[in-house]
């Protein structure tokens, strides 16, 4: 005997994706039929009445960055729809995100607001690197997926030994300052953000080739096309979790980790040693700077780096 419970509701009147379950008695065996309250099913009608999937709404005033998405026009509405159903459905990969984004979006949000940026920007973080330290089949790398030679363009350090594109705060202002220029060019943050995806020049020649100048009006390939509804959709998931059926606590999101900066302006010949010094291990050194690419740092040029040390008790290394 097994009790099932509902492990997922309904929420509210919207049609949202479900996996309802009544509690009953269920009675295993190995025939084709299970006994639910004593009432004998085979087994596929009762898998079809236990697991629903639902259409979604589309959600009103839908936007990025205060620029409205045109559902009312069929084909716009079709992809909007399907990213909502993709990253609806993916619940294990938008739980993740959910935990993810309460410990980075703090920090995020207020370089973007230092910045002159959009808060909506900061989504694009999410679609690229889903929040973590990804590196690309073409070498992309960090959680705004910079190029080598974009990051240099930018002023970033990229090198075996130091990579700065692994720096979350020093790559989202260069991310920023991008998305800016991009916006200057087009006109529009939504173009600016496919242009993020595809590149300035490729969204310029692609309007220029088609005789538009709007995201929306543009024939683009596979990914650059979904790129833009892909980030409004994980927007409207990620503020509205309830809405779709995601049920959490704030117990179950990851925090942000306080830490405090030490100035570095010589090389480090051990890193090891370097980490015990404050009370820490090379792994937790490593997790809070992953733009030090190696366990010790050159620094022939003297420069003047700043190390993030987390207190050694939250990571049980305390007295």
């Amino acid at each position: 005997m097994k009790q099932i419970k509902n492990i997922l509701a309904i929420i509210g009147v919207a049609a949202i994706a479900v996996v309802t379950i009544n509690a009953v008695q269920v009675t295993s065996t190995t025939s084709d039929k299970v006994e639910i309250g004593g009432e004998r099913l085979d087994k596929a009608t009762k898998m079809v009445n236990d697991y629903n999937v639902y259409a979604l709404p589309m959600p009103d005033g839908l936007n990025f960055a205060g620029e409205m998405v045109p559902v009312q026009y069929p084909d716009i509405r079709e992809r909007m729809d399907r990213e909502l159903l993709v990253n609806t459905y993916w619940q294990s990969n938008a739980l993740l995100l959910f935990k993810r984004a309460n410990k980075y979006f703090p920090l995020i949000e207020s370089i973007l607001e230092e910045e002159g940026v959009p808060d909506d920007l900061k989504y694009l973080a999410v679609i690229e690197s889903g929040l973590t330290q990804a590196v690309s089949p073409a070498r992309a790398t960090g959680f705004w997926q910079i190029l080598s030679g974009t990051g240099k363009e930018y002023g970033l350090e990229v090198n075996d030994n130091v990579d700065e594109r692994y720096h979350i705060e020093k790559s989202t202002r260069v991310a920023a300052t991008y998305l800016k220029k991009s916006k200057e060019r087009f006109g529009s943050w939504t173009a600016a953000a496919a242009a993020y995806n595809a590149g300035n020049a490729g969204v310029s020649r692609r309007m220029d080739a088609q005789n538009v100048n709007d995201y929306y009006d543009l024939l683009l390939g596979e990914e650059t096309g979904r790129y833009v509804f892909r980030i409004i959709a994980l927007k409207e998931i990620l503020k509205n979790p309830k809405k779709y059926g995601f049920n959490f606590t704030n117990d179950d999101l990851y925090k942000p980790i306080e830490t405090y900066k030490v100035s570095v302006d010589t090389a480090v010949t051990d890193f090891v040693k370097f980490a015990e010094g404050y009370g820490i291990n090379y792994k937790i050194l490593k997790i809070h700077n992953p733009w030090l690419r190696e366990d010790h740092l050159n620094n022939k040029s003297r420069k003047q780096y700043f190390i993030e040390i987390p207190k050694p008790e939250v990571y049980g290394m305390g007295n």
